[in-house]
């Protein structure tokens, strides 16, 4: 768990350190580790940065680490790395909550400990290295910092998603595409909860996913009616 950084003056040489990078300039590093909620001039830019030069540096490593994989699945690889899962592992590597710097409301309230901020941050550490440096300087650091997430990266085939599963399913036995229909909706704009049916007429099987929204039942409908399939194909 990281230590309660300081408001204002934490020891980012430290934080160099732990990147294996000296900044020529130290405010950009500053400006990383700087949330809006203490200052004006905060990481939010960088982060924006750091977060297209994070895609394409894992999109390009994918790339030529599988090259046999569809743009489908190398999408997917993409999306399972580069999300806030993937970057919260990185930041707690670099124990990057005890540097950052926060509004006196965000460090009572323990944002230093936050997933979402963290996240963010560790995009804005990219961006300034970027700015500091050159793509391939930061292209090294983000691959050394994503060496294990890259070495166990999951299968591809594990990360589709139910719709795209089942679609893929019917598809190699030549059936047609499943139906989903909307057959209620209860509680307020805000609050809602969609009951979604889907259905496989050829092989006479429907069923049912609740979620607060249509995507989220519609996955959830395809994910009950996956077993349904692949029994009818194991008797057949």
């Amino acid at each position: 768990m990281p230590k309660k950084p300081n408001l204002s003056q934490p020891d980012l040489s430290r934080l160099e350190k732990s990147l294996d990078y000296q900044f020529q300039n130290s405010v950009l590093l500053k400006e990383a580790v700087t949330h809006r909620s203490a200052s004006a001039k905060n990481n939010e830019r960088l982060e924006f940065l750091g977060d297209s030069i994070l895609n394409f540096v894992i999109a390009a490593e994918l790339y030529t680490r599988y090259p046999a994989s569809s743009e489908g699945d190398l999408s997917r690889l993409r999306a399972s790395l580069v999300n806030k899962e993937g970057l919260f592992l990185v930041s707690q590597d670099l124990n990057l909550g005890s540097y950052l710097i926060l509004g006196s409301g965000e460090l009572k309230s323990g944002g230093y400990r936050r997933n979402s901020i963290l996240a963010d941050t560790v995009e804005a550490v990219f961006g300034a290295v970027y700015m500091d440096s050159d793509l391939e300087r930061c292209r090294i650091l983000i691959l050394q910092l994503y060496h294990e997430q890259l070495e166990n990266v999951p299968d591809a085939d594990s990360l589709k998603d139910p719709k795209t599963k089942l679609q893929e399913l019917l598809q190699s036995r030549k059936l047609g595409l499943p139906e989903y229909n909307v057959i209620e909706i209860v509680g307020k704009a805000h609050n809602q909860q969609f009951t979604v049916n889907c259905s496989i007429n050829k092989l006479e099987l429907t069923t049912q996913g609740s979620a607060s929204n249509r995507r989220k039942a519609e996955q959830q409908a395809a994910d009950n009616i996956i077993p349904l399939v692949l029994d009818i194909f194991k008797k057949n």
